[in-house]
């Protein structure tokens, strides 16, 4: 399964460099596939993505009791509560493949591996004070690691509180909002340089990229797993289109 999924080296990288204008973001890693153990935003899938040359991975974090940064999609993991427990207690259980839930830290130690770009997704905690509180130790974790680099990591978000704390705080760095309910004005006033929108969204307002890349804005469509829709994508010309299903939208984009 190996040789038929993950690509090293020189391949890796003749693969990284784009072809046309879309790039391919893996959603939560590439773990649609064995070798990552079906296991979304495990350290395999992120290793996968980057061994495939994907151009980035994104990832969801969320705070726990004890305001340790971990690495998950929902608020829970195995019916733990991510903010109601301290770390130590959400090592009781496992990811599917067998993996304790990394932290932020773990993460960042694999993801500098690589040139992937790290696509951070913020997760709204129960209040603006936790999410904004999420926000700032993730920025101390990438300082940590030397990571704190718009040419290595972009932040996401469907709070947009975060997305303006961002903007404010790392002015340089590519802040996407997420939950496509405000037009591409709305968001760019303050102070946020791009949207990342639901397919559908962009199906409802098609011309929303043209007038967010009129405003230099970055424009990315979650989450692809369709060729018509991969195709209807690309030919909008949105800039990044994250998937589960990043070898067909390979295949779509034409990359050899």
């Amino acid at each position: 399964m190996r040789k038929n999924v993950a690509l090293c080296g020189l391949a890796a990288l003749l693969l990284a460099l784009p072809l046309q204008a879309q790039k391919i973001c893996a959603h939560r890693g590439f773990w649609k596939c064995e070798e990552a153990g079906h296991a979304q935003n495990s350290i395999a899938s992120l290793r996968l993505a980057q061994e495939n040359g994907f151009w980035g991975s994104e990832f969801d974090v969320h705070l726990t009791l004890d305001d340790i940064v971990v690495v998950n999609h929902d608020p829970s993991l195995n019916g733990i509560s991510i903010r109601k427990h301290i770390y130590k207690q959400l090592l009781k259980t496992q990811l599917p493949n067998g993996e304790p839930i990394p932290t932020l830290a773990d993460y960042l130690r694999q993801g500098a591996q690589s040139a992937c770009m790290l696509v951070l997704e913020i997760k709204p905690q129960k209040t603006v004070h936790r999410t904004l509180t999420l926000a700032k130790a993730c920025v101390e974790e990438l300082r940590k690691f030397k990571l704190l680099d718009p040419a290595r990591v972009m932040f996401i978000s469907f709070s947009y509180e975060a997305c303006c704390w961002i903007a404010e705080e790392l002015p340089g760095f590519t802040n996407q909002y997420l939950e496509g309910d405000k037009d591409p004005e709305t968001v760019h006033a303050a102070g946020i340089n791009g949207i990342d929108y639901h397919y559908v969204v962009f199906h409802r307002h098609p011309d929303w990229v043209e007038r967010a890349h009129a405003l230099n804005m970055s424009v990315n469509a979650w989450t692809v797993d369709s060729k018509s829709e991969m195709e209807y994508l690309r030919n909008l010309g949105v800039d990044v289109i994250t998937t589960n299903r990043p070898l067909l939208l390979r295949e779509v984009l034409g990359e050899k």
